[in-house]
């Protein structure tokens, strides 16, 4: 299915029939297309770069499309990146984090940081965190792929 081109978010990477690579969506998804370009709230004079996920009813494109910041993208794939490493060790607390020290790291980005910590304010915390952590080990293998293709093209790129 072909990527708008006439609305405000302006393409120029994109992948096409994403539907039927989007995990467990696969060849059923509403996401049809991904896109890095020119961002929809550009000012005069001032150009940022986004990401957007390009969903569509059957119908028509849906207003549920996704438009993201490029380092809004990265900081959620660092987010994803460490919550995965965190979870290789969880085991090891007997509700697979520490209530009394819910931070797990600091990252220092833009001269700021970005502090990862598990959600203690969560009401179900104690059963989410199973949840995830299952949901985790039973995508594994389509994490894995995706992390070892980024790990790839990070090392290609000289990071």
């Amino acid at each position: 299915m072909k990527i708008p081109t006439n609305l405000k978010h302006k393409p120029v990477f994109l992948v096409e029939d994403y539907d039927k690579i989007d995990g467990h969506n696969a060849w059923q998804s509403d996401a049809k297309g991904l896109t890095l370009g020119l961002a929809q709230w550009n000012d005069r004079g001032k150009v940022d770069i986004s990401g957007k996920v390009w969903r569509h009813t059957g119908e028509k494109w849906s207003r549920q499309s996704e438009e993201l910041p490029i380092t809004r993208i990265l900081d959620l794939a660092i987010l994803v990146a460490q919550s995965s490493l965190y979870l290789q060790d969880a085991y090891r607390y007997e509700k697979f984090y520490d209530p009394e020290n819910p931070e797990i790291d600091i990252i220092g980005l833009q001269g700021g940081r970005m502090t990862v910590k598990v959600d203690t304010e969560n009401p179900k915390i104690d059963e989410d965190i199973l949840l995830f952590y299952d949901t985790m080990n039973k995508d594994g293998e389509l994490i894995g792929e995706r992390f070892r293709t980024l790990k790839r093209l990070l090392t290609d790129l000289g990071y």
